[in-house]
Formats: structure tokens, C-alpha cells, sequence
């Protein structure tokens, strides 16, 4: 049929979609994998060896009682990590997150129906792990048999999912089963422009990761996010209504159920059968849950992250008012404690939540093959330098946290000789290390949030040591010697060209080392 193919491989959930040529799109079915209402594919995988042909895989994982079981068979939330830089599996794991990633991948291809061919593969990507993601999922589709393969980031998607126009800017507040993460995206388009597309990464059967392909963009203006969610907050359910009993699977099951049902009705009643006991009716009500979530802190770090995007769009010139719409996606973001907290604190701003589970992939659909994305830096870069007044070194910030990469244009700055005879001028360069900030920890197996405390803020130096860069002839003290121009590449690289202001030579560009 040689349609387009759509996967959004989700923490939580993976949805397939797709759409023939001249036809509307929709979500895919893939028995026996995914569920019914909705579409989805539980994002999890069942094996209790490396070698097992035949892993269980999604719905099967749930219809075999094994979602919530500890034990080291059962892959799940593999998606976050993937990117990360750790491709060994986690202490106890059979597989790492990249194997279990492609593992899944790779079972949902071989069950699409047989007779519909697609001719194009487009994948969503997170923004957080863009660079990571883009060079795994080459990796992982190289065996695909499919001439088009693309990419869209997935807030990217989500807008355009959401029928959002190009030239947006948009709050997408993602709530997964085991993360939160709030980006302000501005998306390129509008005004005449050129609408965003995805980023095509093979063309009639060749890989593209070699081209210089000039890529239209969509810009993060802020991110944050939490290691928690709609799984954290089961476990804070079994808590409060079960307090005296460990948390066994089948008690995060029951408590996973209430608190769906009450995204749909006021009061849930679910029934759990302890392996020793009577069955138990546990009954849980909307304020009750509401009460839960704000006093394990839920409403509050909400505050915060929203409040530490907020204030990036403020600082690049786009206040709260300005914002097109406000996209929640994630199962979690259907309860009502989480849309009455957004309508207070956004409530000027137009919510789009129609199509929380699906609208990424639908998105994705809807953007045809070549946006890269634009990534923020998340701690920043700086160089130390001498300071002749004070006669020691400080730390001179290059990109701040914060900062889009790839840059549009060079930081340009001149470095001056400290002695006379100097021969060459070294660059050494660190990362700030994070301020003020939430974070998880487990306490008894629960998360709780807690605030780290404040100070200032430190420079940890690269572990590469001090760059060299020879002069010729050598210098003189106080005498300005070489212009530097930095700029941050695509592939997260930061690089240097250099100009010596005596005699004129260029060098470089001179690649220093990846930033984050």
C-alpha cells in the first residue's frame, strides 16, 4: 500500500499508527500485543533468558499477571535510558535499555499486517536524548526493510498532532509511567514560512547519517523534569490504602485500575486478593486522590518545573501570554488533579487535551521527511582564564544552561599572554555543576521529593585536561594575542577556531569535546 508508519516508542506505552497514501490516518492495531482501548502497546518485555525466540511482549506481559513483578525478566521504562551513553544493562538486568528498545522495535515491525508494505518509517525521538536517540535508532533500523526511514522530536509531533498550526509555541507537559518533563517549544513555521518536517535519515535505501543536509528547526526554549511518575503515584495508592502490606503486583495492579477509572468518574472501587487473606475492596474518590498527590508533593514540584520553564520563556522574550496553547500528553495527564492544576495555573492559556496517548504519533504522521531539533544545554560550558588584577584564576562561562545548540553563530572572545616569552596558551575548560534543584529519593521503596540545598555554584574541569594552543613568535604579558570563536555543533560538539592576532594564521576548527 506504501503507506507511512508511525511508532512512538513511550516509557510507558508505544503507539503505532499509520496512513495510506490519499487516506486519513489512524492507530494501528497489532495483535497480539497491543490493547484494544486504546491502540497501545504497553511498553514491556517478558524474558528470562537473552536467547528466549520468543519474548512476551506488551499486552501478553499484562494478560500473564507479570507487569509489576521484581524480577530481572521483565524489561520496562528501557526507553529514558536510551541515549544515556550506558550501553551495558543495569545491575541485574538481562538486557540493556538500547537491546530491550530495539527488541521491541523490531516484534512490532514483523506484525504489521502483511499487505501494508510501507514505504516510509517515521520514529519519534525525545528531546533530552535527541543526539543519543538519532545514532541508536540508525543503528536498530539498519535491518528494517523500509527506503524511507525519518525522525521528528517528539513535542514537535505532539503539537502538530494536536492541530496546532507551524510558528507555535507550545507547553507540552509530558506525564509518563515513570517521568515528568515540561518543555516550552517554539515551532519553526507561520508567517509565511516553512512548516516544520521530519528529520530523514534514509532515502530510497541508503542511511543519510553522513549528509549535509540543511534541516529547518524547532527550537526548545525551556525543559525541566522529574525521575517520577503515574507508577510512583500507584505506589503512593497501595500506601495509603493498604499501609500495612508489601507491594506486591497485584496490589499495584488494583491501585493502578483506581486511579483510571478516576480519570473517568468521582469514586473507583477495585478488588485485591492478597496471597494470604480475604479479597480486600479498595475505594479511593477524587478528592481523596487529590489530597495524596499534594501531600506527597506532587502539585508542588509541578510548581516548580512549570515555573523553571516559564521563567526561560521569560527570559527569551516570551511570557506566559504569548504562548499558544498548553499540550498535556501521558496517561497521567488525563486525572483531574493534574488538569484543575493546569487550568489554575495556565488558565489563559488554551489546553489542547484531546488526544493525550495518541497525538505524537499522529504528529508524526503528519510531518514528511527533514526538522532537526534544537536541544538546550542543560549545565553549560566555561573556560578558565587568568585574571591579572586579582592574580588567580576564575571561570569564564562560554554557554550558559540554558543555551539552544547548534549555535547560529560563533561566541567570540580574545585571550591575552600573562608572560613575556610565552610560548603557548592553554584551554581548560568545565562544567557547572547543578544548583538549587528537586530530587527523588526513596524512602521504605516510596519516592518522596525533597529539595537539595542551595550554594554556589561549582566548575568541575573536563576530564581531557588543559588544550595547548602554540604561538609563534612567543608572546608578550598584557599583549592580546588570540581571537576564539566557539560555536556548538549538531552532533553536540564543542568546537574552536582560532585567530593569531600577531601574525594573522587561522586554525581549526579544533574539536574540544562534547557538551550536554
Amino acid at each position: 500500500m506504501q503507506g507511512t508508519v508511525a511508532i512512538d516508542l513511550g516509557s510507558s506505552t508505544t503507539v503505532v499508527a499509520y496512513q495510506a497514501p490519499g487516506a486519513a490516518a489512524g492507530l494501528l492495531a497489532l495483535p497480539p500485543y497491543s490493547l484494544a482501548e486504546p491502540v497501545v502497546v504497553p511498553s514491556l518485555l517478558w524474558l528470562s533468558d537473552p536467547e528466549q525466540p520468543r519474548p512476551l511482549i506488551g499486552r501478553q506481559v499484562l494478560d500473564a499477571g507479570l507487569a509489576h513483578h521484581d524480577d530481572p525478566a521483565l524489561q520496562r521504562d528501557f526507553k529514558r535510558r536510551i541515549g544515556a551513553g550506558a550501553a551495558d544493562p543495569e545491575p541485574g538486568a538481562i538486557l540493556s535499555a538500547e537491546q530491550s528498545g530495539r527488541l521491541l522495535l523490531h516484534h512490532l515491525w514483523q506484525a504489521l499486517p502483511a499487505d501494508l508494505g510501507p514505504r516510509r518509517l517515521v520514529l519519534t525521538a525525545p528531546i533530552e536524548a535527541y543526539r543519543g536517540y538519532r545514532q541508536w535508532l540508525l543503528t536498530v533500523c539498519r535491518d528494517l526493510d523500509v527506503p524511507e526511514l525519518a525522525l521528528v522530536d517528539e513535542p514537535t509531533a505532539a503539537a502538530i498532532g494536536a492541530g496546532l498550526p507551524p510558528g507555535s509555541t507550545v507547553l507540552v507537559v509530558d506525564l509518563g509511567g515513570g517521568t515528568i518533563d515540561l518543555s516550552l517549544v517554539q515551532l519553526q513555521g507561520g508567517e509565511g514560512r516553512a512548516a516544520p518536517i521530519a528529520q530523514l535519515l534514509r532515502f530510497a535505501g541508503r542511511d543519510l547519517e553522513d549528509s549535509r543536509q540543511h534541516l529547518r528547526c524547532a527550537r526548545v526554549i525551556g525543559k525541566a523534569g522529574v525521575r517520577l511518575g503515574g507508577r510512583d503515584i500507584d505506589r503512593w495508592i497501595a500506601r495509603l490504602l493498604c499501609p500495612d502490606q508489601p507491594l506486591s503486583g497485584g496490589l499495584l495492579e488494583a491501585s493502578e485500575r483506581l486511579k483510571c477509572h478516576l480519570s473517568e468518574q468521582h469514586e473507583a472501587v477495585a478488588l485485591w486478593s492478597p496471597t494470604q487473606g480475604p479479597t480486600r475492596e479498595l475505594r479511593l474518590d477524587r478528592a481523596g486522590l487529590e489530597r495524596l498527590l499534594r501531600e506527597r508533593g506532587l502539585l508542588t514540584q509541578l510548581d516548580a518545573l512549570l515555573e523553571e520553564v516559564l521563567a526561560a520563556g521569560r527570559g527569551a522574550g516570551l511570557p506566559l501570554e504569548r504562548i499558544t496553547a498548553v499540550l498535556p500528553v501521558g496517561g497521567s495527564s488525563r486525572l483531574p488533579a493534574i488538569r484543575d492544576w493546569l487550568q489554575s495555573r495556565c488558565g489563559a492559556v488554551p489546553i489542547r487535551d484531546q488526544r493525550p496517548v495518541e497525538a505524537v504519533a499522529l504528529g508524526a504522521l503528519a510531518l514528511t521527511p527533514g526538522v532537526q531539533v534544537k536541544d538546550v544545554l542543560a549545565r553549560g560550558v566555561s573556560l578558565r582564564c587568568w585574571e591579572r588584577r586579582s592574580g588567580r584564576h576564575h571561570w569564564h562561562p562560554l554557554f550558559m544552561a540554558g543555551q539552544s545548540w547548534p549555535t547560529d553563530r560563533p561566541l567570540e572572545l580574545v585571550l591575552a599572554c600573562s608572560r613575556d616569552g610565552q610560548e603557548s596558551i592553554e584551554l581548560v575548560l568545565g562544567e557547572p555543576e547543578a544548583d538549587n534543584r528537586s530530587e527523588v529519593v526513596f524512602e521504605a521503596g516510596l519516592p518522596v521529593l525533597r529539595r537539595r540545598p542551595a550554594g554556589a555554584a561549582r566548575v568541575k574541569p573536563w576530564d581531557q585536561g588543559a588544550i595547548a594552543l602554540p604561538l609563534s613568535p612567543p608572546g608578550r604579558q598584557g599583549e592580546d594575542r588570540l581571537r576564539l570563536a566557539f560555536t556548538i555543533g549538531a552532533d553536540s560538539q564543542l568546537q574552536v577556531e582560532t585567530t593569531d592576532l600577531v601574525s594573522g594564521e587561522p586554525r581549526g576548527p579544533l574539536r574540544l569535546g562534547a557538551v550536554r
